[in-house]
């Protein structure tokens, strides 16, 4: 069984060919890193599986169906520029997109209906962290605050798949490590599959379940534009991370250091799992 299904895919913009015949199965629970160069259309996959974008060729599935060619509640996403509404409170925005789902017209709903889904929202604000500050604007939280607030709108629409285009990629150092420990968390919690875009391969191998990594595979300049992307490594976290249950993966052990640095080098072919710490 698959949550993600993405079959012979091309991504072309006129003569530029961004991704070429791309297949990944994604199985449902997994957390999959997608890293690679800049360019290399990372992004562009996000952007296909959020319904955003179509693929030129191929086709993607969701649970064995067809992807919806629009975003849906289905797909939640997080940016690394955080995507919150300044002009509501940390309630106001995690209750936005389950109002504007079930009341189309008003955009908000009345009575018990609200009071319900408010005590919902709050649940969810106090599970990424942010309890005790329901009342207060996006401008009055920190940079680590307002991730953790897009990480609540997202999460409160129960994704089947959550979309992560570098979201943790401008916090500080201190900061993101509290945000690895949530998502870890909130992984493990809630059941839902995720497929997150970085940089930044420490962060992949901390997070990941799998990492997958894209590039284009011809390197002389008058081929990039006529070539794209493929996945050139794709690799299993091990000991597997399974949803539920802790992992002995360290990044800081030396092992992993080897498999970080490993997977790294240009050199080879795929890499196998890394190794049992």
């Amino acid at each position: 069984m698959t949550a993600l299904s993405i079959e012979n895919v091309w991504k072309e913009y006129g003569d530029q060919i961004v991704l070429e015949n791309l297949t990944l199965e994604i199985a449902p629970r997994s957390f999959v890193a997608l890293v690679g160069p800049s360019g290399c259309g990372k992004t562009t996959l996000l952007r296909m599986l959020l319904g955003q974008e179509q693929p030129t060729r191929g086709r993607i599935l969701l649970d064995g169906t067809p992807l919806p060619p629009e975003p849906g509640p289905d797909r939640g996403v997080v940016y690394q520029r955080y995507s919150v509404f300044p002009h509501l409170t940390v309630l106001g925005n995690v209750m936005l997109g389950p109002e504007l789902q079930a009341n189309r017209l008003t955009g908000r709903s009345f009575g018990a209906a609200r009071r319900a889904l408010a005590d919902q929202a709050r649940e969810m604000i106090a599970a990424v962290g942010l309890a005790g500050a329901e009342a207060k604007y996006p401008a009055q939280l920190s940079g680590g605050m307002q991730q953790r607030l897009a990480l609540a709108q997202a999460l409160m629409m129960k994704p089947r798949v959550l979309l992560l285009d570098e979201p943790f990629g401008a916090l500080d150092p201190g900061i993101r490590t509290e945000i690895h420990h949530l998502m870890k968390r909130l992984w493990n919690e809630l059941p839902m599959t995720v497929v997150m875009v970085t940089h930044d391969l420490r962060e992949a191998f901390t997070l990941g379940t799998r990492i997958v990594a894209l590039d284009r595979t011809r390197s002389r300049p008058e081929e990039l534009l006529r070539y794209g992307a493929t996945v050139t490594k794709d690799i299993a976290i091990w000991p597997p991370r399974v949803a539920g249950r802790a992992t002995l993966y360290d990044t800081e052990h030396p092992q992993a250091q080897d498999d970080l640095t490993a997977f790294a080098s240009p050199a080879g072919t795929t890499r196998q799992t890394p190794s049992l710490i």
